[in-house]
């Protein structure tokens, strides 16, 4: 029984013939918004399976399918941050209610690596595999990475780490180079396209566009009703103003910040691409602002701006108030594109 994305069997493929000399560690990696974590569960899955199908799917009737389900497996354990989970752990010292109301962590903390210790110190069930599904493994502070590589490094027996990552230049070299790496690359437009007009997303084409190819993030975007937040974000890049600025850093204090930033990214990519060859990439729909910015600014302003946008996007997911750090980015923006 297979749940795979279409655009991933050629890669499921490949996979198998890997089974053979199973490594300990392989990092799946490509674009966000890909299914990446999908391919990867439906991998562990297959592995704990007792009556595996041809292809190498998993069964999905066994046992220990009923137990994957669940997150019951004995022999599986998933680590990944607290901002992922459904409910938040609760610490030492602090109560239920409290767990709740705190705001839960992006990051994988030392604390769920170390905790892997006792699940690998224990015989397997029915003397199988042991799985570890790690994801996004850029998540990892430094404390919980440096764990990792210990085990990484020193392996126990009859355990597979597999790793996702969106990123793979924001991981420790030590961890890449302990591990089997898997590209996931980006599917075909046309894969992508057809699968989300069998989803009934209506302006697939666009949705597409605006997530850079990425499938799944269309697809999110185009359910959660953030659509609005994004038209007035680029509105306001599409008439730069130093008032209407501090107006959209107001009411956009509460939006998630890296999606901000990479929102102005892309505009950014495709002002500069309709300058120098007349092409855009992520916002057709918005072809005639862009038309007429690309007109009259400067390339070394695009150039700086762009420069800038990067640098954002580094501290994006932690910035000190939401509400500065947007009022400077289009501030900054304001000036350069309304000279």
């Amino acid at each position: 029984m297979s749940g795979l994305f279409p655009w991933h069997a050629a890669a499921w493929q490949q996979l198998q013939r890997m089974r053979e000399r199973l490594p300990h560690a392989i990092l799946f990696h490509g674009p966000q918004g890909t299914g990446k974590t999908v391919f990867a569960e439906q991998f562990a899955q297959a592995l704990l399976c007792t009556a595996p199908q041809p292809g190498g799917f998993a069964c999905g009737a066994c046992e220990a399918c009923g137990w994957f389900r669940q997150y019951a497996h004995p022999d599986y354990r998933r680590v990944r941050p607290e901002a992922l989970e459904d409910e938040l752990p609760e610490e030492d010292g602090e109560t239920k209610k409290s767990a709740k109301t705190r705001t839960p962590s992006k990051e994988i903390k030392i604390d769920q690596v170390r905790a892997l210790g006792d699940f690998m110190s224990v015989s397997t069930h029915r003397q199988g595999l042991r799985v570890v599904l790690l994801y996004p493994a850029e998540a990892l502070n430094p404390a919980a990475a440096n764990a990792l590589l210990k085990t990484l490094e020193e392996p126990p027996p009859a355990t597979v780490f597999l790793l996702v990552s969106n990123g793979i230049e924001r991981l420790l070299p030590t961890i890449l180079s302990r591990c089997r790496k898997f590209a996931l690359p980006m599917p075909e437009a046309g894969q992508a396209l057809a699968w989300l007009e069998q989803q009934g997303v209506a302006d697939a084409a666009d949705w597409l566009a605006e997530q850079g190819g990425a499938p799944l993030a269309a697809h999110a975007l185009s359910q959660d009703g953030a659509r609005a937040l994004q038209d007035e974000f680029l509105q306001a890049l599409a008439k730069p103003d130093a008032e209407a600025a501090l107006k959209t850093a107001e009411r956009l204090q509460k939006a998630p910040v890296p999606e901000l930033v990479l929102w102005q990214q892309r505009w950014l990519y495709d002002v500069l691409a309709l300058k120098l060859c007349g092409r855009i990439r992520y916002y057709p729909r918005y072809r005639n602002a862009l038309q007429r910015l690309a007109a009259h600014a400067a390339t070394p302003d695009l150039l700086r701006l762009a420069k800038a946008a990067n640098e954002r996007r580094a501290v994006a997911e932690h910035p000190l108030a939401a509400r500065l750090f947007i009022e400077d980015m289009l501030l900054e923006y304001a000036s350069a594109m309304s000279a």
